[in-house]
C-alpha cells in the first residue's frame, strides 16, 4: 500500500497541467484530473456545476471548492426537484450557513434556477439533452497552445447564456456559462503542455466531384 501512494505521488510530480492548477493544492489538482473539461451527462451534476458556477461570481474557484460538501449538504445533494421547494424559511436559514456562501442573491437565485432547470427538464426530457444540443452533441475541442488564448466568454456562451436568461435562470452571464460549459466538458480548453490536452480537430474533408472531360 506504502509503495503504491509513493508511486501515486511520483506520477502526480511527473503530471503537467493547465497553468491556473496552484502548485501544491491537491484538491485544485484533483478536480482538474478528474473533472474539468470531462463531458457530463447526469442531470445532478450539471445542476451542481451550475450552482457553483453562479456562487463563484466575484470569488476565487479555491474558495468554492472547499466549500462544495457544504454545498452539497445545504442544497439536498444538487437535487433539482428538492431545491425547487426551498421556501422563504429554509432560504433564511441558508444565510446562517458559514459553510456556504451567504448571499442572499445567489442563495434565492439557486432555488429559482432549480425551477427553470426542472422546466428544461420537462421541455428537453433531460437538462443533457438540451446542453448538448447546443454542440450537436460533441465536446469542443479548441486546442489552445496557451492560458492566454483561452477565452473569457465566446460566441457559444453568448448564446446560451441568452436562452438561459430567458428561461428564468439567474447569474448566467456569458463569462459564467463559458466556465460552466469548461467545467462539464462542452468545452475543452486543456492547454498544449498539459497531459490532458487534445489538438483541435482537422476540418473534416469534403471529398470533390471528379469534372467530366
Amino acid at each position: 500500500m506504502a509503495s503504491k501512494r509513493a508511486a501515486e505521488r511520483g506520477q502526480d510530480v511527473e503530471r503537467t497541467r493547465c497553468a491556473w492548477v496552484p502548485a501544491g493544492d491537491g484538491e485544485y489538482a484533483r478536480y482538474h484530473d478528474e473533472e474539468w473539461g470531462r463531458p457530463v451527462h447526469d442531470d445532478t451534476r450539471l445542476f451542481e456545476m451550475l450552482t457553483l458556477e453562479g456562487a463563484q461570481a466575484g470569488l476565487s474557484w479555491s474558495t468554492i471548492l472547499r466549500k462544495r460538501a457544504a454545498y452539497r449538504k445545504a442544497f439536498a445533494g444538487f437535487d433539482p426537484a428538492r431545491v425547487a421547494r426551498f421556501d422563504a424559511r429554509r432560504r433564511a436559514a441558508l444565510l446562517q450557513d458559514a459553510g456556504i456562501v451567504r448571499n442572499r442573491l445567489k442563495i434565492d437565485s439557486t432555488v429559482s434556477n432549480a425551477r427553470a432547470f426542472l422546466a428544461v427538464q420537462k421541455e428537453f426530457g433531460s437538462f443533457s439533452r438540451y446542453l448538448w444540443e447546443w454542440v450537436g452533441g460533441r465536446a469542443v475541442i479548441n486546442g489552445w497552445r496557451t492560458r492566454g488564448q483561452v477565452p473569457a466568454s465566446s460566441e457559444l456562451s453568448d448564446r446560451i447564456s441568452r436562452d438561459l436568461k430567458q428561461r428564468g435562470f439567474r447569474f448566467v452571464g456569458s463569462t459564467i456559462v463559458y466556465a460552466y460549459l469548461q467545467a462539464v466538458g462542452v468545452v475543452n480548453d486543456h492547454t498544449a503542455g498539459c497531459y490532458l490536452y487534445q489538438a483541435r480537430p482537422a476540418p473534416a474533408r469534403v471529398a470533390r466531384k471528379a469534372s467530366r472531360s
